[in-house]
């Protein structure tokens, strides 16, 4: 292992910071919106197929190459595949950075909504006028503002490094997280629609899943683990050579999909139990997120006053594992590139993305250059470009080249050694089939329904 770049203290130090780097917004609002747009049961069976055929192998795949290298993306894939292959070590790099630039300018959001929740909690809630998020978003100041706090928040986690830094903070995250969710659960469980909720969700019809429903079940199970953007790989490269990598990668899928499917389970029974909310859901992922959920807390759910502010508690505190593990990656980069310590590497990498979060704060109505920014057709404004470059192009790109470049080029020997399985053994077998021509091709799918006209975003 490099000197000084350090190493996780345990499997659960991996595991609580791999899972704190897939557990993320998309868990909390966008697993549940999709759920329910897609009539529940049948997309969260095709979904948790996905999970474990497609995520847990690709998983696998990133970590090993991280351990086997015990480097970051870039200096990784040049390693053992050669210089044309530092490419698709350069692309997660640089996916991770847009993300990272974007995703904070959101997090940001829960900083604030935190505040108003428990302005309401302490002084009594006042339903906010309908214009009121709008000019939120177009206050150009106050939007880097709360960008900036998140980023020192992030930053100052990065810097203390792996084991004082990044693991630590996740033993803390991720219990949190989970403490709060399940408080928000059974809080929710208490309500009249937790009969209709469980059954929309656990009670399949396959009948309602529509091709549509079938492809963001697969894309929403590649999204969420947080792979083909060099954080598993990074993360991976940290890991001890004695643990098991098909172990620590379950324990990361499980945790990531038990925190989806518990937000479902709130968010259903909220909106089975909310006269005419139903209705409202397909109108903005983002504006249910931070519009109508912070009223619903006051005016319809028992014990709204701690449920408020404790909800955007775990929106910060899901954000925030995620956006350690994005700036881990770019920091690790240039420690391995260049040989800068990790104070500096961190600074300078924060500084460099925050430029990124800047132009993408600006573009939600402060600036009107950068809000009507328009790359692709229907998306205006430098944070809904970045979003979609990297989510419907960037990412699935990664993910297709990491299949083929651990299933054809790697080698089956170094796969074996770093799985610790035998050739004749058929997990390694059923593992090297999927990696090589059924994840390969999820993910094509994936790809040529974008270039069709699907939006992963």
């Amino acid at each position: 292992m490099t000197a000084g770049r350090g190493n996780w203290g345990s499997r659960v130090g991996f595991v609580m910071a791999a899972a704190g780097s897939a557990v993320g917004l998309g868990n909390l609002w966008k697993f549940p919106y999709l759920t329910w747009e897609n009539n529940g049961g049948a997309f969260v069976i095709v979904y948790l197929l996905a999970v474990l055929v497609i995520g847990l192998p690709l998983m696998m795949s990133e970590i090993l190459v991280g351990r086997k290298t015990q480097l970051s993306p870039v200096p990784a894939f040049t390693s053992l595949g050669g210089k044309k292959w530092s490419a698709l070590g350069w692309l997660g790099v640089t996916s991770g950075a847009i993300i990272q630039a974007y995703y904070i300018v959101i997090a940001g959001w829960s900083l604030r909504s935190f505040v108003q929740c428990l302005g309401w909690s302490l002084q009594g809630y006042i339903a906010p006028a309908e214009s009121e998020f709008g000019e939120f978003l177009s206050n150009g100041p106050l939007q880097i503002g709360l960008a900036f706090l998140f980023t020192l928040f992030t930053a100052s986690i990065v810097y203390r490094g792996i084991g004082g830094g990044i693991e630590k903070a996740n033993k803390i995250l991720m219990p949190a997280l989970f403490a709060i969710l399940m408080y928000l659960v059974l809080t929710a469980l208490t309500m009249e629609g937790r009969s209709e909720a469980l059954t929309k969700i656990f009670m399949p019809n396959l009948s309602t899943l529509k091709l549509r429903g079938f492809l963001e079940a697969v894309g929403q199970a590649f999204f969420s683990l947080s792979l083909g953007l060099g954080a598993m790989v990074t993360y991976g490269s940290y890991l001890d050579k004695k643990e098991s990598i098909f172990k620590s990668a379950l324990w990361v899928v499980v945790l990531d999909t038990l925190v989806a499917l518990l937000a479902c389970v709130a968010m259903f029974t909220i909106i089975f139990s909310v006269s005419g909310l139903g209705s409202r859901v397909s109108g903005s992922t983002i504006g249910m997120l931070f519009i109508t959920l912070p009223d619903l807390f006051y005016t319809h759910m028992p014990g709204g006053v701690i449920l408020g502010p404790l909800f955007f508690v775990l929106v910060a505190f899901a954000a925030l594992s995620s956006t350690i593990s994005l700036g881990e990656v770019t920091t690790s980069l240039v420690i391995d590139l260049i040989g800068w310590t990790r104070a500096r590497a961190t600074i300078v990498t924060t500084c460099v993305v925050f430029i990124g979060s800047i132009l993408s704060a600006l573009s939600l109505g402060a600036n009107g250059l950068l809000s009507s920014f328009e790359f692709f057709e229907g998306k205006k404004g430098v944070l809904s470009t970045l979003d979609h470059l990297a989510a419907n192009w960037m990412l699935p790109v990664g993910g297709f080249l990491i299949t083929l470049f651990v299933g054809w080029k790697l080698g089956r020997r170094t796969c074996m050694d770093e799985l610790g399985l035998l050739q004749s053994n058929p997990a390694f077998t059923a593992w090297l089939w999927i990696v090589r021509i059924v994840a390969p091709a999820a993910v094509l799918i994936l790809l040529i329904s974008v270039i069709m006209g699907k939006d992963f975003s």
